[in-house]
């Protein structure tokens, strides 16, 4: 085990001399693959934003029943029983001082809705069924509709049905991205590592002379393209944090000419963590391709 660590140790050392031997080289390769993977990841943090910005949003269709100004408390009871049943998922009681309170802070109304002697608005229940289908809410919303004591229901699907299709599209696009920009890196390490292997082809095979086996051989190479790897992340996160940066007052004046709270986040501790470890596990997986061909090439070559 000591062995074992103290060739790891040596095997890592080596790497880490190779990368400063060549400084413009590593930058290059380093800004080669952030500028690789911070395409798909800008695009999974916009979407992500964009979830967020629709958090206050109902995240599935919901169906608001407006209720008579002169409703009973029979009549009240009776549809909040209704609402107790198997297919309704969740219902909210909305009374219209709340409603008026929210609409004023939303919409920057405070100085219209002080003028006014009494609430305009009604009591309201907003409804989260379980269906799903187009179908089968518009027939729970005419049930509902027939309830005593409900003066009106809005169906409010059309919008969530659009968002998630367009965030699902997102979400598939972003997928598909990544892939290719993982193919793109382990092409860049690979590369990179490859050239390293054809530089030294006298020391390798000297090593071989000496009893150097390919695994003693290749996992400097390996380390060298791991650490290749982390320096990418570390550029992407560099490039997001920059267009991040130039992004915040733009998205900022936008969301405040809307009377929104709105900010850009950047991306979590968690989401830096699998960045990072995905760029490092492509560069080992590129070097590691690229050294074992490279070897094979300076064996057939002796």
């Amino acid at each position: 085990m000591i062995s074992w660590m103290r060739h790891q140790k040596h095997a890592l050392t080596s790497a880490l001399r190779r990368l400063r031997a060549q400084p413009v080289a590593t930058l290059l390769t380093a800004l080669a693959m952030g500028v690789a993977i911070s395409l798909p990841s800008g695009l999974y943090l916009m979407l992500d934003n964009l979830n967020r910005l629709a958090g206050d949003l109902p995240a599935q269709p919901e169906i608001s029943l407006f209720l008579d100004a002169g409703i009973s408390p029979a009549q009240n009871q009776a549809i909040a029983a209704r609402l107790k049943q198997p297919d309704i998922a969740q219902a909210r009681h909305v009374p219209k001082d709340e409603a008026l309170a929210a609409l004023s802070s939303a919409q920057d109304l405070s100085d219209i809705t002080a003028g006014l002697t009494e609430n305009p608005l009604p009591d309201a229940w907003v409804v989260r069924p379980k269906a799903h289908t187009r179908e089968e809410l518009t027939r729970i919303s005419e049930i509902l509709e027939k309830l005593p004591g409900v003066a009106e229901t809005h169906l409010d699907s059309q919008w969530a049905e659009r968002l998630q299709a367009a965030l699902g599209i997102g979400r598939t696009g972003v997928w598909m991205l990544a892939g290719l920009f993982a193919i793109a890196l382990v092409a860049i390490s690979g590369n990179a590592i490859r050239a390293q292997v054809l530089v030294r082809r006298d020391e390798i095979q000297v090593s071989r002379l000496i009893g150097a086996t390919d695994r003693y051989i290749r996992r400097p190479f390996i380390y060298l393209g791991a650490l290749q790897g982390l320096l990418g992340g570390l550029a992407a996160g560099g490039v997001l944090a920059l267009a991040g940066w130039q992004l915040q007052p733009p998205v900022e004046h936008l969301a405040n000419l809307y009377g929104s709270a709105f900010r850009l986040l950047p991306p979590s501790s968690s989401e830096i963590a699998v960045v990072l470890g995905l760029t490092t596990l492509f560069g080992w997986l590129g070097a590691w391709i690229s050294v074992t061909r490279a070897l094979r090439q300076v064996e057939s070559t002796r």
